[in-house]
């Protein structure tokens, strides 16, 4: 008997669950436990994604680690508020910054396809949801269907995301009625 593979949204952590800092026109994360502000109707859309049947599954760059302006603890700290406050089922990390040409850092694939391994996604039937190309060229180079949150940051803008929203709260019900032709 095979096992049906379950499908997922990948989240980008700042600027889709919580509230990105934006200095100069660039996201920036959130430091310390004072400055994570979770996005408004965020719980309610996870729960919504949730009840529709996805697993949810942040994938997050953090370079500010490899770049010694923070420490994995205080990442790890950051994420368990975000796992309380949202109800995530699990959160990916790429620590690395973009010298290390690790293959986790998005918009390589590999935080997705890790995530995927791990909780038997099936990646077609799957989204990532985004605010910044990063998001969206790793959601398409794993095979998911990508979701970009604009937010007019002052960088390059993602080639063909299969939708664009203003949260995920804004998205979530296209998300579902998406998905439900997918099955």
């Amino acid at each position: 008997m095979s096992k049906t593979k379950r499908r997922a949204v990948f989240l980008d952590r700042d600027g889709v669950i919580n509230d990105a800092l934006v200095v100069n026109g660039k996201p920036f994360s959130p430091m310390n436990l004072a400055e994570l502000r979770i996005l408004p109707g965020v719980p309610e859309a996870c729960a919504k994604l949730r009840k529709a049947g996805f697993v949810l599954l942040v994938v997050t760059n953090q370079p500010d680690i490899a770049n010694a302006k923070t420490t994995q603890a205080r990442v790890d700290e950051l994420n368990q508020a975000v796992k309380r406050e949202t109800g995530v089922d699990d959160i990916f990390v790429c620590p690395h910054n973009d010298a290390a040409q690790c293959d986790c850092r998005k918009p390589k694939p590999g935080l997705l396809l890790h995530a995927a391994a791990r909780w038997d996604i099936d990646l077609p039937n799957s989204f990532m949801v985004g605010d910044r190309w990063r998001d969206v060229e790793a959601g398409q180079s794993a095979g998911c269907r990508t979701v970009f949150i604009d937010y007019g940051y002052n960088e390059p803008r993602p080639e063909r995301p299969d939708m664009v929203t203003t949260s995920l709260a804004a998205v979530t019900p296209d998300i579902i009625k998406l998905s439900e032709g997918l099955r």
